[in-house]
């Protein structure tokens, strides 16, 4: 659904694949996802999820149809984003029936919806004021070829 107050998701309710992703942290979202008090209109999210390696994606399916046949809960908010390029994950083949279409936002709204809410809120503590960018963003992305340059 599109909200312009509705929050990005937290750092708990996302995780980012990578074919080093553990069948664990998988199961952990999984379950606060599909688990009784997951209702708090958190928005759980599997980014990359087309990078898992078979095994963990194998896994990933039996956890999530375990989980959804015995939960009492109807209306989970469970995302999983994959490369929709990513033609040969078992991910994208195993979760083809839940595929949801959403209706598709301007380059613009995208940008003000990021922009109103990646921004440090006024009266926020000292340390939030380090970011001293144009947009006061409370987000960084770093990206360095070099590992453990103090990032």
């Amino acid at each position: 659904q599109h909200a312009e107050t509705a929050p990005l998701p937290s750092y708990d309710e996302v995780l980012v694949c990578t074919p080093d992703t553990e069948e664990e942290e998988v199961e952990l979202l999984v379950r606060r996802a599909l688990s009784p008090g997951s209702q708090d209109q958190k928005i759980y999210c599997l980014l990359g999820a087309d990078k898992l390696v078979y095994k963990v994606s194998k896994q990933l399916e039996s956890h999530f149809l375990r989980l959804v046949q015995s939960s009492s809960i109807p209306n989970y908010r469970f995302i999983i984003f994959c490369n929709a390029k990513a033609h040969n994950s078992y991910v994208i083949t195993a979760f083809d029936a839940y595929k949801v279409t959403f209706p598709c936002c301007s380059k613009t709204e995208i940008q003000t919806y990021l922009k109103m809410h990646l921004k440090v809120p006024s009266g926020t503590a000292p340390v939030a004021q380090a970011f001293e960018e144009p947009y006061q963003q409370n987000v960084k992305f770093i990206f360095s070829e070099r590992a453990g340059m103090g990032k």
